[in-house]
């Protein structure tokens, strides 16, 4: 008699090795599960149900991979958020969220345009005011029914950050941080991302990033930071985390008096290292 075969995410969950299936596909994209001696590899492969599962290595802490992207923001920037309200805008799983709550964040918006997508510990958390069906580029300080908040996370597919940027100024209380996920797949023009979805070309990043926070800082954001994200995106795209900043008094993005040109040529200096570095890391070699 043949035994039935089932997804390997739904069988890590079924077993006790996680409490959702995220957690248990974040886990399979990590590299961290096996099916016998083999390592799996895509958390929709059907697998007899008598395979023995092991989990090796250490598993992360948030509800989805995410949580490693904003934890680096916040770690490289020097970030606090002991206390803050904030607006995780394309929050989906709760990755994001669930970051900020363990790094002290006393309030969180969760925002998406989806439905039924936020991890269920976070739904039932008083701390978390879920927005869910909520096309963020049509919010107003209306739409947000608790404190105002002071700190702001963009993780969003789909769409440009100019989008989302201008729409943000109106909601953060000043002085505010913003730690934004720069998308090269969606931020570039469709002849520069191949056909798999994946911008490979060191060129192409350097050219979204110089664009992204140029437009930012012609808005009024002020540019503190820029590395890339610890983890590749959809099908491998490299992608990048800013810090960005809003004044108390509206403040200036001209922080050495150099004018546009030297903001200009700073943001391309900054852009050009943070690329090289992430060239080598996930290419194991320097960019060309």
């Amino acid at each position: 008699m043949s035994v039935s075969k089932e997804r390997i995410d739904v069988l890590l969950v079924e077993q006790g090795f996680f409490d959702s299936r995220e957690k248990a596909k974040a886990a399979i994209m990590a590299g961290l599960v096996f099916g016998g001696q083999e390592r799996i590899e895509k958390a929709g492969t059907k697998i007899p149900r008598d395979t023995e599962l092991t989990v090796k290595g250490a598993i992360h802490p948030y509800v989805s991979r995410g949580g490693l992207k904003l934890e680096k923001a916040l770690k490289r920037f020097g970030i606090d958020l002991t206390g803050r309200t904030m607006l995780d805008i394309g929050s989906s799983t709760g990755g994001f969220t669930d970051c900020a709550l363990q790094h002290g964040a006393g309030y969180v918006y969760a925002i998406d345009v989806g439905y039924n997508q936020l991890d269920w510990s976070l739904r039932n958390d008083e701390r978390v005011n879920v927005k869910e069906r909520t096309n963020f580029r049509y919010m107003t300080p209306e739409d947000l029914d608790g404190p105002k908040p002071d700190f702001a996370s963009i993780d969003v597919s789909f769409i440009s950050l100019k989008i989302i940027l201008p729409p943000l100024l109106a909601l953060l209380e000043r002085p505010a941080d913003i730690a934004a996920l720069i998308k090269p797949q969606f931020e570039a023009g469709r002849e520069k991302v191949g056909k798999s979805g994946v911008v490979r070309d060191p060129k192409v990043h350097l050219d979204v990033l110089e664009t992204v926070l140029s437009f930012a800082e012609e808005l009024g954001y002020c540019v503190r930071g820029l590395t890339f994200s610890p983890i590749t995106g959809g099908e491998g795209n490299i992608e990048f985390l800013a810090h960005l900043r809003l004044e108390t008094n509206g403040g200036s993005a001209d922080l050495d008096g150099s004018g546009e040109a030297g903001r200009r040529q700073r943001i391309r200096e900054t852009a050009e290292r943070v690329v090289m570095e992430a060239s080598e890391t996930f290419s194991g070699g320097p960019s060309q």
